[in-house]
């Protein structure tokens, strides 16, 4: 059983910056890779940035310009740091762990909710 836990996650205005962090707790040696995920109201849920367990990431479209995607493995924690901020990037976001031999994203935090006021 691996557990999620995002937390840095509020209110900050256009062109601001936030650092979202997902906890990983229980079995992590199991986790092949990391995403997050996001959501606005009425709109459907989408891939931001995921990472794997050796390191290799990858982002959606052209947030890596504004957005980087990060791990500690000390700290079993993996990171998302998000600047340049805009309104459209309001929403929930979720990060989601795939094990190992699953093909999906299948565990998953409760998420967390980014505001950007304009």
């Amino acid at each position: 059983q691996v557990q999620l836990m995002e937390s840095g996650g509020g209110l900050v205005q256009a062109g601001g910056s936030l650092r979202l962090s997902c906890a990983a707790s229980g079995s992590i040696f199991c986790i092949e890779a990391i995403a997050w995920y996001r959501q606005a109201p009425g709109k459907q849920r989408e891939l931001v940035a995921q990472v794997t367990s050796e390191g290799s990431t990858a982002y959606s479209g052209s947030l890596a310009d504004r957005f980087t995607i990060s791990r500690d493995s000390a700290k079993n924690t993996v990171y998302l740091q998000m600047n340049s901020l805009k309104s459209e990037d309001t929403a929930t976001y979720y990060c989601a762990a795939k094990m190992e031999g699953s093909r999906w994203f299948g565990v998953w935090g409760q998420g967390i909710q980014v505001t950007v006021s304009s």
